[in-house]
């Protein structure tokens, strides 16, 4: 018969997602076709990636369901405190209540909408960002993931410069704005570029903080005849290793760009929904980008979704033709209800405000404990609840999450090595809890030396 054995699979696999209890024979088929199938049909690169996750050789730990704000479990009932919310996905806790209830509201009534007539959550969405986003940010555009608001981002500004002849983009080096072909070409990790060469032509780099080579690099770009049409900047980069630029460097930026009438895009997709202690983390210094893009945390670790704010001056580009930038799936219903019922949550709840206190709490712990271990920890860094602990080398800073992921506490390394691990749990983790992974992660400095 057609597709017999296709049919037959996915109706296990649907009862399987439907039961909340498994037996030890389905536990064990879960993992078997997990392994199996990441090696044959995902990638047989990530069983190598997730190192920390394996067992006496084997891929047995299969992420299964929330435990809890912030807590998860495995496959196999272990639970593990979330020190990586997702890569700041969680900044609301895992499975919120608030925002769940609201997006399965909205499924009920309709999921998705026709794209022809006005869909009201979109725009109310649109009003509240334009309320809560710092000086005269308006407008919006919805994307679903960090990437797309960085492409939106992008198009935006060389779309308003193309008036005045401008289109070179400066971004900084060890920058993260995601993978796609223009996004990419923002980013600033050989790694990820070297195989896609040629990208996105009119992109120059220069160094992350020094704003001596920033603004040497714009008056080169002015005599040259590319003047700069944007510069695009995370306020600390996040997959860089939570780096923190000096105090008075964005303030610098906005003069700069102001100066010779370029854009300020700032990329807040890691840092933005109350991670670093500030809705933004560009209020620390009170700076407002012309361009700000969000993403992560915009969906409230429920869907995927993100955002495009930006002035009505650098919006007004999209005005008369609206579909020179669209998007399918970007600013859906259930999207949007996801991110209303998020904000929702940051604010009545005080994220923020939590944030800043839980993670100066942590921070202050993790020093301490650090300090007797000079041989192994270089330095540990933060803001809010986006941590950094930077080891000697690679090898510690693996052999460090691997240990701790045994204890039962999730970290990882950025994207390209182990010598800085992230901790970033959700905004909602407890002082009880940080106690408990200080402790585990004191434990894990002592195992190893």
């Amino acid at each position: 018969m057609y597709y017999e054995q296709t049919k037959e699979y996915i109706g296990k696999v649907i009862e399987i997602i439907g039961k909340s209890t498994l037996t030890e024979d389905e536990k064990k088929w879960v993992v078997d076709e997990s392994v199996t199938n990441f090696k044959e049909h995902v990638n047989p690169g990530f069983l190598e990636y997730r190192k920390s996750v394996t067992e006496g050789g084997q891929f047995a730990a299969i992420e299964w369901k929330d435990a809890g704000d912030n807590e998860f479990e495995d496959v196999m009932g272990r639970k593990f405190i979330d020190c990586l919310g997702g890569y700041g996905i969680y900044n609301v806790g895992h499975s919120n209540k608030k925002v769940i209830e609201t997006v399965k509201a909205q499924m009920d009534k309709q999921p998705l909408h026709s794209q022809e007539l006005l869909d009201p959550l979109r725009g109310m969405l649109a009003k509240i960002l334009a309320e809560v986003t710092p000086g005269d940010l308006k407008y919006t555009f919805f994307v679903n993931s960090g990437t797309e608001a960085v492409e939106a981002g992008i198009k935006l500004a060389r779309g308003y410069q193309s008036q005045f002849g401008k289109h070179t983009i400066i971004a900084t080096t060890k920058a993260f704005h995601g993978k796609s072909l223009g996004s990419l070409s923002c980013t600033g990790k050989a790694v990820f570029r070297k195989p896609f060469m040629p990208l996105v032509s009119g992109v120059k780099h220069v160094a992350f903080g020094d704003i001596d080579m920033m603004e040497k690099t714009m008056e080169a770009c002015e005599l040259t005849g590319e003047p700069v049409a944007a510069v695009i900047i995370e306020p600390i980069q996040g997959e860089g290793g939570v780096i923190i630029p000096p105090h008075g460097y964005l303030q610098q930026l906005r003069e700069l760009c102001d100066r010779y009438d370029a854009l300020l895009i700032f990329d807040e997709v890691q840092t933005g929904m109350g991670r670093t202690g500030q809705l933004f983390a560009c209020m620390h210094e009170g700076v407002v980008p012309d361009i700000l893009c969000l993403a992560k945390g915009f969906g409230g670790g429920v869907m995927p979704a993100g955002a495009t704010i930006a002035s009505e001056k650098v919006f007004s580009c999209l005005f008369e033709n609206p579909f020179l930038h669209t998007t399918t799936f970007g600013g859906n219903p259930i999207a949007c209800a996801a991110a209303i019922a998020t904000f929702s949550e940051l604010l009545t709840k005080n994220l923020p405000q939590r944030a800043l206190e839980r993670g100066s709490y942590l921070l202050e712990k993790l020093q301490r404990v650090t300090e007797k271990y000079p041989e192994l920890v270089t330095t540990v860094r933060g803001r809010g609840l986006l941590i950094a602990v930077e080891f000697v080398d690679d090898e510690i800073g693996y052999r460090c999450a691997t240990k701790l992921f045994n204890l039962g506490v999730l970290v990882a390394g950025t994207l390209i090595n182990a010598k800085t691990i992230r901790i970033e749990p959700p905004l909602t983790i407890s002082e009880e809890l940080c106690d408990v992974v200080v402790d585990r992660f004191e434990q894990s400095l002592n195992d190893i030396k």
